[in-house]
């Protein structure tokens, strides 16, 4: 895997920046999902081939939906937040960190694309829809034994069950841990000390932090971590347009960076 990137970082620590758009409302005005609103109309360029740069890494995976739904906003579940949130995403990881990623648009692989193995971290949104294949389930058990990290996203409820049984496929023997705020992830550049507190933009279940250990060890890496009942894209993509206070946003972006950094130092 290539994982070479010149580090990375600036500022290791930094303290709670304005990361989005000043003006953001300061009263929570969601509660409703993202098919609710208008599009923010960002266009994403396609795939591009490694170069070297950090990018963002969309997992595809099929569901029922794929034929007859649009990408983005409320359309395929894997999609969801695209291309917005990631795209507001890179542009914080470019102002604040030594990485200098792609900054228009993100790549889409499927789990078993051998050009995964080039990127350290991917991303994988609503997986209570994810039905994994007994080809990708061994390729990406591959990726992830071999420094991939995964972070899963944008899920709650019954869905949880689902992304366990998935990950049963991928990792037969995996064991998940749920992550208390002394974990490293949570330093890794910002200090996030009281991750729980952190709320879900739709609100409902209580957000917690699951992580799976390389050998089911918690003293080595983490290969994957879900954001249960959470959703922290859907602060990227709305992030500076009211939809929630500038400071729920700018822990959204917290959460983030700091998924990268360890991904990236792991």
């Amino acid at each position: 895997m290539v994982i070479a990137f010149a580090l990375l970082i600036a500022g290791g620590g930094a303290s709670a920046a304005r990361l989005t758009a000043p003006g953001a409302a300061q009263q929570f005005q969601g509660g409703g999902r993202g098919p609710q609103r208008p599009s923010l109309g960002l266009q994403a360029e396609g795939n591009t081939p490694y170069d070297g740069r950090f990018v963002f890494i969309r997992l595809r995976y099929p569901t029922r939906w794929d034929g007859f739904r649009h990408l983005g906003n409320g359309g395929i579940p894997w999609s969801h937040d695209y291309p917005d949130g990631e795209m507001h995403f890179m542009k914080i990881i470019e102002d604040i960190t030594l990485l200098k990623p792609r900054t228009t648009g993100s790549n889409i692989l499927d789990l078993d694309d051998p050009e995964l193995f080039n990127y350290p971290v991917a991303y994988m949104a609503e997986p209570g829809f994810w039905a994994v294949t007994d080809r990708q389930a061994e390729s990406f058990r591959a990726y992830l034994q071999k420094g991939g990290f995964v972070i899963f996203d944008d899920f709650r409820g019954y869905d949880w069950e689902n992304l366990q049984e998935q990950m049963r496929r991928v990792l037969p023997n995996c064991h998940w841990v749920q992550l208390d705020s002394t974990h490293p992830i949570f330093h890794a550049f910002f200090e996030i000390n009281d991750p729980l507190s952190f709320p879900p933009p739709y609100g409902g279940l209580p957000p917690s932090y699951w992580g799976i250990f390389e050998n089911n060890d918690p003293k080595k890496r983490l290969v994957a971590i879900a954001n249960v009942n959470n959703d922290i894209s859907e602060y990227w993509e709305w992030s500076g347009t009211g939809y929630a206070p500038v400071d729920l946003d700018n822990e959204a972006y917290k959460f983030g960076v700091n998924y990268v950094i360890y991904g990236m130092t792991h």
